[in-house]
């Protein structure tokens, strides 16, 4: 499977997570901001979560649903959850199957690569952000840029 890019359709999927199924599909009409993470509990993919739990306002005006996908369980979600307080939609990618659709799934590591992918209201892929070595992330200000950078809905 090839690697999904700015301009391309965004493959569909479902997962189960900390607020029950997310179908992409069903967000139509809205921007979506996924994030890949490589693991639950991390000592990077925590500081990432936690940066977003801390700056709540910054985040809720995104006007974008955000939500985190990783390899793991729900329960691992649910677990990463409260032990952090975080605040952002996890969604348990177990077996790795969504992130090789999008073509970031490290098949070695059996994780994917820390990318952010920005959906637009028409399901398109609008934004494309990795970090290679998954040693840093986006924060809000970056989804900020990110987003404000797009072309307002059609």
């Amino acid at each position: 499977m090839g690697s999904v890019n700015v301009g391309d359709q965004a493959p569909d999927f479902s997962l189960e997570g900390t607020s029950g199924t997310f179908r992409l599909s069903e967000h139509r009409g809205e921007r979506i901001v996924l994030l890949f993470y490589p693991g639950d509990d991390t000592t990077v993919c925590t500081k990432q979560f936690c940066s977003y739990r801390d700056h709540e306002a910054d985040m809720s005006s995104l006007n974008a649903k955000v939500v985190g996908i990783s390899t793991g369980t729900v329960a691992s979600k649910e677990a990463f959850v409260a032990k952090h307080g975080l605040k952002t939609e996890l969604l348990a990618d177990e077996d790795g199957a969504v992130a090789a659709q999008f073509g970031i799934f490290a098949k070695r590591l059996k994780m994917a690569k820390r990318t952010v992918f920005i959906i637009d209201e028409q399901g398109k892929v609008a934004h494309k952000h990795g970090n290679p070595l998954s040693l840093t992330y986006d924060d809000v200000d970056d989804l900020k840029k990110a987003l404000d950078a797009l072309p307002a809905a059609a």
